[in-house]
């Protein structure tokens, strides 16, 4: 585990540092990559050093070589205001170990209503057998957040925006009112990447990813990152410690060469997932695209003023239909996999529906709902494959 030490990235465009951050070819005796360092004992040359804990690397679970160039990266990424990054072996890792770390017993925790869904199990089940309340907010609220802030309130949790519903927090404004309270903000930052969208410069506390998603980018590996700044970190990497936080270090390396390619291929998943957003407005079976990035969406105004790019997740809404016309567009298609992740190379397509845990807000988009993540295929071929599962389903209407 590594704090912020080195400054040699902080003149350098994200896209560079994505690139160059953690690489030391002099101590990787000139080859590119690091080597995947596989170890849990680290020895000593004397009994003093041992008794002191003296050297850079002292077991195999505190860091590696290998965590060490992932992480220094990850800093880059972050930004300036990124005191340290943890490695987890999942996202929901990632929360878990977040919330674990910053919240005790008799606390009180504000979490966005569009929350991931296991985070809200997480909550509901975990923190609250350990006597820590949660208590659910409308993801628009902004400052109005204020009103739910309770004497023993500690945190506050966004998701900006949500993975699957997709409404768009105000987080400097929520943040701002946080913290005149004296609570600590996280952020599942994971649909932007700190690449398009830097939540520790806009007054998050706590940056959390499920690198799952792009920095894996290839849809093999399970990984988490937690990116805190200077007032939250010391509390993170306490809690990391000793919880027994740790990850493989295959999966480590993988994480990393994902890393260095995030950049080019976020901007394809960009392009190509607006591309295919005004494509499907134009479809008379979709009822309504769920993308910030779109002009008429609610959440644009704050995606252009925080945001600097987006990712290749957006939900539609289709006309009502029976669940038939759904699965008739869902076997129809090729191209798009069902699966429940995001952020590789492929295309993929899930129905869902939030209406079933959302609380502090009802979910009535209109009509059946679709999440598609747009992959690295080429969009003509995407927009033939999906015309036809529209098609499939416009035929089972009748």
């Amino acid at each position: 585990m590594i704090s912020r030490q080195r400054n040699e990235t902080a003149t350098l465009h994200p896209e560079t540092a994505l690139v160059t951050a953690g690489r030391d070819t002099l101590a990787q005796h000139g080859f590119v990559n690091p080597p995947v360092v596989r170890g849990s004992t680290v020895l000593y040359p004397t009994a003093d050093d041992l008794r002191a804990h003296r050297g850079e690397f002292q077991y195999g679970r505190h860091g590696t070589p290998t965590t060490k160039a992932l992480q220094e990266a990850l800093i880059a990424l972050e930004g300036p205001n990124c005191a340290g990054v943890g490695l987890t072996p999942s996202g929901v890792s990632a929360i878990s170990t977040t919330l674990l770390a910053v919240l005790k017993t008799g606390d009180h925790l504000l979490v966005c209503d569009n929350a991931y869904r296991p985070t809200r199990l997480f909550c509901d089940g975990l923190l609250k057998r350990y006597g820590i309340a949660t208590d659910y907010f409308d993801p628009l609220i902004g400052a109005d957040i204020a009103a739910h802030i309770k004497p023993n309130t500690r945190a506050v949790m966004v998701e900006a925006p949500g993975s699957q519903s997709l409404e768009m927090p105000d987080v400097p404004a929520i943040a701002t009112v946080a913290k005149a309270h004296g609570l600590l903000v996280i952020d599942d930052n994971t649909w932007a990447t700190p690449l398009y969208h830097r939540s520790l410069d806009q007054g998050v506390d706590i940056s959390i990813q499920a690198a799952t998603k792009y920095i894996g980018g290839h849809s093999d590996i399970m990984f988490g990152t937690i990116a805190a700044n200077k007032e939250a970190w010391p509390l993170i990497a306490d809690g990391i410690r000793q919880l027994g936080v740790c990850c493989g270090p295959d999966d480590v390396f993988l994480a990393l060469r994902g890393l260095r390619t995030m950049a080019v291929r976020l901007a394809h998943h960009q392009r190509a997932a607006i591309d295919m957003a005004q494509w499907l407005q134009t479809r008379p079976e979709v009822l309504r695209v769920i993308h910030p990035a779109l002009p008429d969406d609610p959440g644009h105004a704050i995606w252009r003023r925080d945001f600097t790019g987006a990712s290749g997740l957006f939900s539609i809404v289709l006309q009502p239909a029976p669940q038939v016309a759904i699965d008739a567009l869902l076997d129809t298609v090729t191209l798009f996999g069902m699966g429940y992740s995001w952020g590789g190379f492929e295309s993929l397509v899930i129905p869902f529906d939030c209406s079933t845990y959302r609380s502090a807000t009802a979910w009535n988009p209109g009509g059946p709902t679709l999440r598609l993540h747009i992959g690295l295929e080429n969009i003509d071929d995407l927009k033939a494959d999906f015309a036809r599962g529209l098609e499939a389903f416009a035929a089972a209407l009748g």
